[in-house]
Order: C-alpha cells, then sequence, then structure tokens
C-alpha cells in the first residue's frame, strides 16, 4: 500500500521524541530566564547590603 513504509515508520518514530523534546526545551528555556533574573535580582539585593555594611 504505502511504497516508502519505512520511511512513514522513521518520520513517527523520530518525529513525536523530537516534538516532545523542542516542547520541553522550549519551557525549560523559560524557565531558565527566570531563574537568570531571579539570580540578578538576589545579586543586587547581595551587593547592596554589602556597600550598606562597609
Amino acid at each position: 500500500m504505502f511504497e516508502n513504509f519505512n520511511y512513514i515508520q522513521l518520520i513517527s518514530n523520530l518525529g513525536f521524541p523530537i516534538a516532545i523534546t523542542i516542547y520541553l526545551l522550549h519551557r525549560f528555556e523559560k524557565r531558565i530566564k527566570e531563574l537568570e533574573r531571579a539570580v540578578t535580582e538576589l545579586v543586587k539585593i547581595i551587593e547592596n547590603q554589602h556597600h550598606h555594611h562597609d
């Protein structure tokens, strides 16, 4: 029926994990950016407290 059945099977086998990987990387990217912002804020707070004690 399908002449390229192996090709279609290959896409279906690889496509789903790749789609999940892209989705997870996208979500992780957002979380990493939020963590970067939080770390930057903490560094500013620590620097401000450090300067007040000098």
